[in-house]
């Protein structure tokens, strides 16, 4: 007997369809392809602390954050935690191993309650064979990407600390359009972000306090001499 949906699978499919369509990596694509899109979409809520994958765990599909936070992170031989990337709503992850066919590189975990939708490679590849437009926008968003992730590499690798801290707050400027920055991870998720530990991020932050650089208030962070930042953040000057 052939299965009709239900008004509710129908909203459900829409809605999912509606979501889809609000990612970077697929906007501007035809109603038609986001469907297709929808039809093989895994819709996931992933609780705080939850493992959406952990390094080494075969790549069959790859994630895109719909809300909440997911962390990117390595642990070392000694159980530290570096955190490598912090995903939001309508960012990409865990696609670079769907796409080489390897093992993920790296965990993913939930930062708080997460939606995200799961997109199983066997059926994403299907599907970019039949529509070309998909894997061309993924490859603009990766490269941008990827710009910004040599960036990142950059600044950890070859900055001193307050360097990076002063890039990083700069680059959250920009990204938000705004000199007050609420940070949306704790100090010492910021400390791992940097390759640091939290006390040396401390000491860095009062310095650039008292030197007029920023104005701190808990997790809020108001950028009051941008030149001043750069000039840190291009070892222009020192702390």
């Amino acid at each position: 007997m052939p299965h009709h949906q239900g008004p509710l699978e129908e909203k459900n499919s829409m809605d999912i369809t509606g979501l889809i369509a609000t990612i970077p990596l697929f906007q501007g694509l035809p109603e038609d392809q986001l469907e297709d899109l929808a039809a093989i979409v895994v819709d996931k809520t992933c609780h705080k602390g939850h493992f959406v994958f952990s390094e080494g765990d075969e790549g069959e599909g790859f994630y895109v954050v719909i809300s909440g936070r997911v962390k990117i992170y390595k642990l070392s031989p000694e159980g530290k935690e570096q955190i490598l990337h912090l995903f939001e709503g309508g960012e990409p992850f865990g696609e670079v191993a769907v796409f080489a066919g390897e093992n993920f590189p790296a965990n993913a975990e939930a930062m708080e309650e997460s939606r995200v939708f799961f997109f199983p490679r066997d059926s994403f590849s299907r599907l970019i064979g039949k529509n070309p437009a998909i894997a061309l926008n993924m490859l603009s968003i990766l490269s941008k990407r990827l710009r910004r992730f040599a960036n990142l590499i950059d600044d950890l690798s070859l900055k001193e600390v307050p360097g990076r801290l002063a890039a990083y707050l700069l680059f959250l400027s920009q990204e938000k359009g705004s000199k007050a920055l609420d940070l949306n991870i704790t100090k010492s998720q910021l400390a791992s972000l940097l390759g640091t530990i939290p006390e040396t991020l401390s000491r860095i932050l009062g310095k650039m306090s008292r030197q007029g650089l920023i104005k701190t208030d808990g997790r809020r962070i108001e950028i009051l001499d941008a030149t001043g930042l750069e000039e840190l953040a291009e070892a222009e000057r020192r702390l």
